[in-house]
């Protein structure tokens, strides 16, 4: 057995609550929670999970069928919607362990696997939101570039190419779970070799690093849109500019602040098991860890559900698509005439890579 004391509370954060060497075995079967707390957060978490997998099914429909927003853009969202959704396989486990960590009935395979869908969708975000920021670089600074770079076809492979990097990247956290006495925790291996450390950071690295990224973008951009703001000829386009880089910049906002959390508490937990030597110390920092557990949790979900009510509140054209699928049986809906345009003439148009059609 390890000599690090088990973990009671462990959800898709990898935070961790741990019990005192005096803990009855029968008492390990409860919640470490109080039921006037778990039972708010299951409803909240049923709440998310419902807005999360119905908004981005709405999400992917809209895109599907309304040809309007065919866009590289809306690639870009359709996949994070696809993200976002498989983010929700794990959402009933995390609820299970809140009420019952002890025993882990799942086997050990789904243990590893949950943790690995997780961490790769949660790569494969901050990965499309990056990248969909330097094509909205392009377009806006650098539009000639843009128009010879960007296309759909090349969008669709770094799409493939984003989700190819980001899975293997999560590789280290499938073999960092599994299943012993009757919990699905990380190895001792893991622990003792610091491949949880490792892993944290790599985690860490991926949010930070990408968000001075974005910081660094959206400044660019901004700055390139007020220099354009007197020039009456490109004041149509500006606008349809705006609107998007405006919706893009909440969508990070919303990413970043929901996350944050997430992140300390991943370091906490770390920072705990890697001090040996302080044993009071370590016993500060996991309580401390507990603390950003739940909300950790609700925030990670409500990351993965927040964006297409993002679309409905800032995007006109979202609304309007989503209105017109809803109210029509066809295969295919249609924006209102007053804000249908054409795709097909688009696809290949300058208006097509400044996403004039996007959400």
């Amino acid at each position: 057995m390890s000599s690090i004391p088990d973990p009671l509370s462990m959800d898709a954060s990898w935070n961790f609550s741990l019990s005192g060497n005096t803990t009855l075995e029968h008492s390990r079967l409860l919640s470490v929670f109080e039921i006037h707390i778990l039972v708010p957060v299951t409803v909240a978490c049923i709440l998310l999970f419902f807005l999360g997998v119905g908004g981005n099914l709405s999400t992917l429909l809209v895109f599907r069928r309304t040809q309007s927003l065919h866009t590289t853009t809306n690639l870009y969202l359709s996949s994070m919607a696809i993200s976002d959704i498989l983010i929700f396989i794990g959402l009933p486990l995390d609820l299970y362990r809140l009420w019952r960590y002890r025993p882990f009935p799942f086997g050990d395979f789904l243990c590893r696997f949950q943790f690995y869908l997780s961490e790769s969708c949660t790569y494969a975000t901050i990965l499309h939101i990056t990248a969909l920021s330097v094509e909205r670089y392009l377009a806006i600074c650098f539009p000639l570039r843009a128009r010879r770079l960007v296309s759909r076809a090349r969008v669709q492979l770094v799409i493939v190419a984003l989700w190819g990097l980001a899975g293997t990247t999560a590789v280290p956290v499938f073999l960092l779970f599994h299943v012993e006495g009757q919990e699905c925790q990380p190895t001792e291996a893991g622990l003792r070799s610091g491949l949880l450390q490792a892993m944290t950071w790599v985690s860490t690295l991926y949010f930070f690093l990408p968000l001075a990224c974005l910081c660094l973008l959206y400044g660019l951009i901004c700055r390139r849109l007020g220099r354009m703001r007197h020039r009456p000829y490109a004041r149509i386009r500006q606008r349809h500019q705006r609107q998007t880089v405006r919706l893009l910049v909440v969508v990070v906002l919303s990413f970043a602040l929901c996350w944050l959390p997430f992140h300390i508490g991943r370091i906490l937990f770390s920072t705990a098991v890697g001090d040996e030597e302080d044993q009071g110390g370590r016993e500060a920092l996991y309580t401390t860890s507990q603390n950003f557990n739940l909300a950790a949790m609700l925030l990670f979900y409500l990351s993965a559900s927040i964006n297409p009510v993002l679309y409905n509140l800032l995007s006109a054209r979202y609304r309007l698509a989503l209105r017109g699928m809803f109210q029509s049986q066809r295969p295919r809906s249609r924006l209102p005439r007053g804000h249908r345009s054409s795709h097909r003439s688009r696809v290949t148009a300058p208006t097509d890579i400044n996403f004039c059609t996007s959400v």
